[in-house]
């Protein structure tokens, strides 16, 4: 079922959600990240879907950890230019992983009519993966743009670092198919008109 939707154009009522695209995500605090491209890619997407009228939400987390580079006291809590909302396109401010809890994001697709949502922003393992993952058991016809979102390495229990293209990979190889279906930009740009 997921993998239909890539197949021809996307209907009208795709929405996208771009998922903390937040200017703490540069900070140097984070290490290694893949994708350098994302937010140009976001910028793409974010550009044609403005084009074609389609809806566009954004998500902004809101860290309760003092020290978070995401924290509302710190200036990285601030979502990025590339990443600001039009009039007329809803923010969800978060203070958790998923974008569905705490916030009516469930209400306001239901309400738009979403046929199939497109999520995009950082990063992959966390915010990402935990809405898509929370969006395919709500029943939403959902699509992860692989070169739109990014990871960070990380350390696992056993002390092994694992790349931020391992991470990255990895997330959207356990969200494929079963939550949702990964795309790329090109391939999602040339399904929007």
């Amino acid at each position: 079922m997921n993998s239909r939707v890539t197949e021809d154009l996307l209907p009208q009522k795709t929405v996208l959600l771009l998922i903390d695209v937040q200017k703490g995500f540069d900070d140097p605090v984070w290490g290694e990240r893949n994708n350098p491209q994302a937010e140009e890619n976001i910028a793409r997407l974010l550009a044609r879907w403005r084009m074609t009228r389609r809806p566009v939400y954004h998500v902004q987390h809101l860290s309760r950890l003092p020290l978070s580079p995401l924290n509302p006291a710190h200036p990285g809590h601030e979502l990025k230019e590339v990443a600001r909302p039009a009039e007329g396109e809803p923010l969800f401010q978060k203070h958790v992983n998923s974008a569905f809890i705490g916030t009516n994001l469930e209400e306001k697709l239901r309400e738009v009519g979403c046929e199939a949502l497109v999520i995009t922003g950082l990063t992959t393992p966390h915010c990402v993966s935990t809405t898509a993952r929370m969006a395919g058991n709500l029943g939403f016809r959902t699509l992860v743009v692989s070169d739109a979102t990014a990871a960070f390495a990380l350390t696992g229990h056993d002390g092994r670092r694992y790349s931020a293209e391992e991470i990255h990979a990895v997330s959207l190889a356990t969200l494929h198919e079963e939550f949702a279906t990964i795309v790329d930009t090109e391939t999602l740009l040339g399904r929007v008109r």
